[in-house]
């Protein structure tokens, strides 16, 4: 009988540990996140005033539409950009008592708690930044004010550990968009606050946590790599078009200790391209495709999309930030939001944790980024795409199978075209239906003796 209650006792308080672990771990190969042990594909938004711009029926459309839309990740701040610390909330909060970060003001993270709660209904994880960069320091942009230093940062990453460790929808975000300085504190102060999430959570295997930068060639890991609260690194690639962001990501990706890698901040949508419309013109579904599609296929586990008037929640009575053309409700329609749930079907329609990117598939394996080929592949599985549909030449036997079903897969609709099987040998040049400016397509290669269903 005590050998008996001694059992049940032990499964009991197993069942509570397991239930009280991070849903979010890294894949043992390093290469991906897991959620409940499962792959995750991480389709972000970066919806940085959504706590402190939306009121809550605001908030639930903006959620229940992003969810419609496929995404997983919304990536949103406690301490906002747009003048965060001073001016109100929706409901006339703001976040802290004369905005000493050890002084968190209730009224205002009972609306934050909301929004999590409610992305939880939605199926939607929140990639949560404690506080945007310039409650550090202000560069030369932001409002700040600069607020935080060692202690109070550790005080205040332990208060939002402590209040969210039960939230299972979380991924932590430090950083926000400024890059810590030589000859400063900044590095110390972004630790203190990993550390006090870390101690708030009750361990670190309760908290996945990464850093959000602004662009630089090594992404977070250039100050972060070795840190141990670090497990992935992210990037900022901007806002410039036709960057070769591929680059940074295969760096990344080939760096040791292997890390998973996402950029976190890519070209917007609608957005003034490189802050120069007026030269540039302004971005379209085109420009933020390129970027996904090249990033992930260079070995990005996901990707975060972005639009200029959803970031700061544009509308009629908000202080607009370079120049956006349309409110963030019809923002939400726009055609490169939608399109993104192209790339999370693709990649989940063939094994994840397997896939790697092999640019030896190809033979134009180099070009730039207007006219980029780039190539990924599992065991049994290969995708190419041809960024402006120009034709390549494939190098078989790379994959399994004696013979390999070969489609055309549309990142505009999600539609697939078969074009027939082949022998895995030699090479074979595929040229895509379309070609030129907007006529991005990929090119499915599958091992036939694998029955992959592509529809």
């Amino acid at each position: 009988m005590k050998s008996n209650f001694a059992l049940i006792t032990l499964l009991l308080l197993l069942s509570g540990f397991f239930a009280s672990a991070q849903t979010f771990t890294v894949s043992d190969n390093k290469r991906f996140i897991l959620k409940n042990g499962a792959p995750f594909f991480w389709l972000g938004d970066t919806a940085w005033e959504l706590f402190h711009r939306l009121d809550r029926e605001e908030a639930d459309y903006y959620l229940k539409k992003r969810a419609d839309q496929q995404f997983t990740v919304i990536q949103a701040v406690a301490l906002a950009e747009l003048d965060g610390l001073n001016t109100p909330n929706a409901y006339g909060y703001r976040p802290l008592i004369d905005n000493d970060p050890a002084r968190p003001i209730e009224g205002y993270f009972s609306h934050v708690d909301y929004i999590i709660d409610k992305a939880a209904e939605y199926g939607l994880v929140i990639g949560f930044l404690p506080t945007w960069g310039d409650k550090l320091f202000k560069a030369s942009w932001g409002k700040g004010p600069e607020v935080f230093n060692p202690e109070n940062a550790r005080v205040y990453g332990k208060w939002l550990g402590n209040r969210y460790k039960n939230r299972k929808n979380i991924i932590w975000i430090l950083g926000g968009d400024r890059n810590p300085r030589p000859n400063t504190n900044d590095v110390e102060v972004w630790r203190a606050i990993a550390a006090g999430i870390i101690e708030g959570v009750g361990g670190k295997d309760k908290a996945l946590i990464t850093f959000h930068p602004q662009p630089n060639k090594e992404g977070a890991s250039e100050w972060f790599h070795d840190d141990s609260w670090f497990d992935f690194n992210m990037f900022q690639n901007g806002h410039c078009r036709d960057t070769p962001v591929y680059d940074r990501i295969k760096d990344a990706y080939n760096r040791t200790r292997i890390k998973p890698v996402i950029d976190g901040e890519p070209i917007y949508e609608d957005h003034p391209v490189c802050f120069n419309a007026t030269d540039l013109g302004t971005s379209n579904a085109y420009d933020v495709r390129k970027y996904a599609y090249q990033e992930v296929f260079a070995g990005a586990f996901g990707h975060t999309y972005g639009c200029h008037g959803i970031w700061q929640m544009y509308s009629p009575n908000r202080e607009a930030v370079n120049n956006p053309h349309i409110y963030w409700q019809q923002a939400i329609e726009l055609p490169g939001a939608k399109q993104m749930q192209w790339l999370k079907r693709l990649i989940e329609s063939h094994p994840i944790l397997g896939r790697v990117p092999d640019q030896s598939i190809i033979e134009e394996n180099n070009l730039a980024a207007a006219e980029r080929i780039q190539a990924t592949r599992g065991k049994d599985f290969a995708y190419i795409y041809s960024t402006a549909g120009k034709a390549f030449t494939v190098n078989m036997g790379k994959i399994s199978g004696k013979e390999l079903n070969a489609y055309w897969y549309d990142p505009r609709n999600g539609r697939t075209q078969y074009i027939g099987q082949f022998d895995n040998s030699g090479k074979y040049r595929f040229t895509p239906p379309g070609e030129g400016y907007g006529q991005d397509w990929v090119l499915v290669l599958d091992d036939v003796s694998k029955n992959y269903q592509m529809r």
